[in-house]
């Protein structure tokens, strides 16, 4: 018989511990007295009468009522989880004369645990339980008692979403048991696996490639879905799923839903089973080129916003791209979210299919006239505009010439004279400028437009200024090993050769002259195409000692000849 006697004694002296000491403790002196205990006849069913704060009263048929402190009775939230005229079973620890009998429902219940335990076959048992929380490592079961059941116990494949396994009954095996430390660990996992090796082979031969299954989802992953087909999993790829756009397969699939699907592949030897569902469903891409023939105006919603473009839902299982580049006539559209949002309804126009690659190409822009169709007519090549510069690069400025139309002057039409490495060395963002259209491409949507071509070209009037024979003075500029550069005016440099320094054998231009000197020269030709002027300082040299030997002479006897007809006769006997 259970000394009860000293189960009270060794609650008393360990009153101090927490609940989980005292409760291994109770369990070890239990389990030395259990051979003399009776058939459970100290453990007694009976009814609630009373329920106070402190104590719930139990009418267990005897000539006294049973107390039974009323902290057993609370749940986690500290709510009370007992009324009166509920049937529970108790222990009876001890007779107290001014109470009657002390009563114990945690004891009862821990005592038909370990019992329950016992009738299973201790380890290596089946018992019945359920899962109540997670903790680190694993879950906690309530089988009358907490048990631990580790992560990769819990499923053949667990989940990654752990909370969906809270709740869940069903029966665990025992894997480990040490009543002293009050430890049970379990096992989900090989009950299961017990349980899919009895029938799987019976499955395995029933199941066939091209055959239509039914299936309860047991795993859901990032890239489909694990299918128990009868002991046997099948995987069902998220590209197997539907004819549409799948973004995750827990958005449609859950844990515990049953499906139809189809068997794609299956290997018998190594039991491998591949499942499509949309298999089992009519292709909706068959009729696409039917119902969605290209250039017709086409509505849907979009379901998926990429960099390069939107995703738009034509209708279930059908879907077609707008790419950022179809999306506005004259905005340079960088991202597909600058223009549209998820569940946006918009109009397209289809642009395009592709039945092999299930395809479908679509335009928003195209739903609008294209505003560059009359920008041709608008502005003709020669046309003089005015506008902001709204951006500059290194090849050239953007001007505004209305809204979501620019033109692009590029830095060789920004001067006819200047060498502009960057727009910004001599405008600004937001400057207002004029300009000439050069050039409208409809095709590509590029207008070209210059500011230099505002003014004549100075070249263009060089051969009228600078023609052979005329004398000239400039700065210099440059000097190189061949010659010496001399501006003429703003933007037109003449070219001293060294052969035409002087009469007498020049090394290098830099030991005849410096920058900033001025020369006086004379125009042996200039080539407007070429933008080049070819100087001569000898040749006035030598047309001016001609002249003053000519006028010399000429005061011997008589002489009509000019200071400029001797230099260009002696330019012209020059050249010849």
């Amino acid at each position: 018989m259970v000394d009860f006697k000293r189960l009270d004694a060794a609650e008393s002296e360990h009153e101090d511990l927490d609940s989980d000491q005292q409760s291994s403790e109770f369990a070890a002196l239990y389990t030395e007295s259990l051979k003399e205990r009776p058939e459970r006849d100290k453990i007694i069913e009976g009814t609630v009468v009373r329920v106070d704060q402190d104590t719930v009263l139990v009418d267990i048929g005897l000539k006294s009522e049973g107390h039974v402190p009323a902290a057993e009775f609370r749940d986690a939230n500290g709510e009370m989880a007992v009324q009166i005229g509920d049937v529970i079973r108790v222990l009876m620890t001890r007779e107290d004369g001014k109470k009657g009998y002390v009563l114990s429902k945690k004891k009862a219940d821990y005592l038909a645990a370990w019992d329950k335990i016992g009738d299973a076959g201790q380890e290596g048992g089946i018992i019945e339980g359920t899962i109540t929380g997670k903790v680190n490592g694993g879950f906690t079961v309530d089988i009358g008692v907490q048990a631990f059941l580790p992560s990769s116990q819990v499923d053949i494949r667990p989940s990654s979403d752990t909370d969906s396994y809270i709740g869940l009954k069903g029966r665990f095996k025992v894997i480990k048991i040490n009543q002293r430390r009050d430890n049970i660990v379990l096992s989900r996992r090989a009950v299961l696996e017990e349980e899919r090796a009895s029938i799987r082979d019976v499955t395995l031969e029933k199941l066939e490639e091209g055959q239509i299954v039914e299936g309860i989802i047991k795993n859901v992953t990032d890239y489909g879905a694990f299918v128990d087909l009868g002991g046997v999993d099948g995987l069902l790829h998220v590209s197997d799923l539907s004819w549409g756009r799948v973004g995750k397969p827990a958005d449609v699939l859950k844990p515990g839903q049953q499906i139809t699907a189809k068997i794609l592949k299956f290997d018998r030897a190594k039991g491998k089973i591949s499942l499509g569902v949309k298999q089992t469903l009519a292709d909706p891409w068959l009729d696409v080129p039917n119902k969605f023939p290209v250039g017709n105006r086409v509505s849907g919603r979009v379901v998926s916003l990429m960099e390069y473009g939107a995703f738009v839902e034509l209708e279930a299982g059908i879907e077609g791209l707008i790419h950022v580049s179809e999306m506005s006539w004259t905005k340079r559209v960088r991202r597909a979210a600058d223009i549209l949002n998820v569940g946006d309804e918009v109009e397209t126009v289809i642009l395009g299919i592709d039945m092999p690659n299930r395809k479908i190409s679509l335009g928003l822009k195209q739903v609008s006239d294209n505003p560059w169709t009359t920008i041709a007519d608008k502005y003709p090549a020669g046309t003089k505009i005015e506008g902001q510069i709204k951006n500059m690069t290194d090849f050239g400025m953007f001007i505004g010439i209305e809204d979501g139309i620019d033109g692009l002057v590029h830095v060789s039409d920004m001067s006819w004279t200047k060498r502009i490495k960057h727009p910004g060395d001599v405008y600004e963002k937001g400057q207002l400028v004029q300009a000439v259209v050069l050039k409208v491409d409809v095709e590509n949507e590029r207008l070209s437009l210059g500011i230099k071509q505002l003014e004549p070209d100075p070249w263009s009037l060089a051969p009228g200024k600078y023609r052979n024979g005329t004398v000239v003075t400039g700065k210099v500029t440059s000097l190189t090993d061949f010659g010496v550069f001399v501006e003429l005016e703003e933007g037109i440099e003449g070219l001293i050769h060294v052969s035409e320094l002087s009469r007498e054998k020049v090394a290098s231009a830099k030991e005849f002259a410096a920058i900033g000197d001025n020369l006086e020269a004379v125009v042996l030709s200039c080539d407007p195409k070429e933008r080049r002027i070819s100087l001569s300082i000898k040749s006035v040299h030598a047309a001016a000692e001609k002249a003053e030997f000519e006028q010399y002479m000429g005061s011997q006897g008589e002489s009509t000849s000019t200071f400029g007809d001797l230099l260009k006769q002696g330019l012209n006997n020059r050249n010849n």
